[in-house]
């Protein structure tokens, strides 16, 4: 068994992750937020890209917040900026926010929308 999928195996073993009313709100907001949005050069919408990352954030251990994070890892530069951090950590807290703080490269003004 490689050690990839040991770690994985063990990581089924611990309690499940309570994904709660915090989770589906920060779903809707980065589909809100990232709406008409594809990934480069394909007609996938980019959620699809988000839901990926937050996928994996799970199945490798990690918890509601970081999920969440996950989900909103390219909301500040793709859609909004320094404001739309603020906007993260009001809703979700200081940790998701130092979680997708270092996830962002810039700060700027948004990125056009990721259109094929």
């Amino acid at each position: 068994m490689s050690l990839s999928r040991s770690r994985v195996l063990a990581q089924k073993k611990k309690a499940a992750v309570n994904l709660g009313l915090r989770f589906r709100r920060a779903f809707l907001l980065a589909a809100d937020k990232h709406a008409g949005q594809t990934r480069k050069a394909s007609t996938i919408p980019y959620i699809a890209h988000l839901m990926g990352v937050a996928s994996l954030t799970l199945e490798f251990g990690g918890d509601e917040d970081m999920a969440i994070a996950a989900l909103l890892h390219d909301a500040v530069e793709d859609c909004g900026g320094m404001p739309m951090l603020k906007e993260v950590q009001r809703r979700f807290g200081s940790r998701v926010a130092k979680i997708v703080d270092g996830c962002t490269d810039s700060y700027g003004e948004p990125r056009p929308p990721r259109i094929s």
